[in-house]
């Protein structure tokens, strides 16, 4: 065979090999209010996933071997973090798993594949042909801190389009989303038409449903609950709950919460509960679990209306399954497979 011919037949395979690569990655869209995967309905069955070891105030993903086990195991199908995850054995093990996952995206994150430095666009590259991406998520209830664009959120929601237009020109194959403190208003939608996909963070007692006819009011696009739920302590006895650590409570609480998150899913796409594990970094030391923590807009978190925020696993930082699990486990379940 001449120097020609080898080099065709190079040409050749890696051609089908490429086409074959393509074909291997799921194709996510929009279609009305509805997220697609392969044309098919996608119901996101999801969880917040934050891993900190004990003692550390840092990401870790040590121990994804056995939380992807656990997460199987509850049904979940979906996992929203809030930082990239630049290690594609670990988004081959989500893979893997038959997980999908949301990857949150920064404004300014020290130039980690974050908005300000333009990093973003080079993740994005980096691994928009891997299987395990659902959707690109741009910011966390950005909404709530005008102080980081000057005070003024339309610097925000104008950054935020034009980075949306950037992946869409990047990726064809993965919406774009953001998860926004609760609904968003007439400037965000209006300055933000760029975004596939809104995710909202609503904690609205175990109420979350009354934010769908708001959306639909509002909105033709898809909507998910990007965070909801309840935690497993209670500052102050409430509503029949002791005050302390209270599991039942936040099984309780979840139960009607995830029920009611899947009640139309005419409008709703599903949810990522808050969240999978405890985070003892969150509210002082991070080798010991505190009471405490601040969030925005947390008065509606059940059922005492503070929001503890070392406390909100459906496990425990041991991975001890909490009382939640069971609950999440049986809906997720329930519902229909994708």
């Amino acid at each position: 065979m001449n120097r020609e011919s080898i080099f065709f037949v190079l040409f050749v395979s890696m051609s089908l090999l490429s086409c074959s690569n393509d074909l291997q990655v799921d194709e996510v869209s929009v279609f009305e209010r509805q997220l697609l995967v392969n044309d098919n309905h996608y119901l996101i069955k999801g969880i917040c996933y934050h891993p900190v070891a004990i003692g550390s105030s840092e990401r870790s993903f040590e121990t994804i071997d056995k939380d992807l086990a656990l997460m199987v195991e509850a049904g979940i199908n979906t996992i929203r973090v809030y930082a990239p995850i630049d290690n594609v054995n670990v988004l081959d093990k989500i893979d893997a798993a038959g997980l999908k996952v949301i990857i949150g995206i920064g404004y300014n994150q020290d130039g980690f594949y974050d908005m300000v430095s333009g990093s973003f666009i080079d993740y994005v590259n980096k691994y928009k042909n891997h299987n395990a991406i659902l959707m690109w998520e741009l910011g966390n209830e950005y909404n709530y801190h005008p102080e980081w664009f000057e005070g003024d959120l339309k610097n925000w929601y104008n950054d935020m389009n034009v980075a949306a237009d950037l992946i869409h020109k990047a990726d064809s194959k993965h919406p774009v989303t953001t998860a926004h403190g609760d609904l968003p208003d007439a400037l965000a939608l209006s300055l933000s038409p760029n975004i596939d996909v809104w995710g909202m963070n609503v904690y609205r007692w175990v109420e979350p449903e009354s934010i769908f006819s708001e959306w639909k009011a509002v909105s033709s696009k898809p909507m998910y609950l990007s965070e909801t739920g309840g935690d497993s302590y209670m500052t102050v006895s409430a509503e029949g709950y002791e005050q302390g650590e209270n599991q039942k409570a936040q099984a309780d609480a979840n139960k009607i919460i995830l029920e009611k998150s899947f009640d139309d899913k005419g409008i709703c796409s599903g949810v990522t509960l808050f969240s999978f594990t405890d985070g003892w970094w969150k509210a002082g030391q991070n080798d010991v679990q505190d009471i405490g923590g601040t969030a925005p807009n947390s008065s509606g978190v059940p059922y005492d209306r503070d929001p503890n925020e070392e406390y909100w696993g459906i496990v425990d930082i041991h991975r001890n399954k909490k009382e939640t699990f069971n609950v999440v486990k049986e809906i997720y379940l329930s519902q229909k497979k994708n």
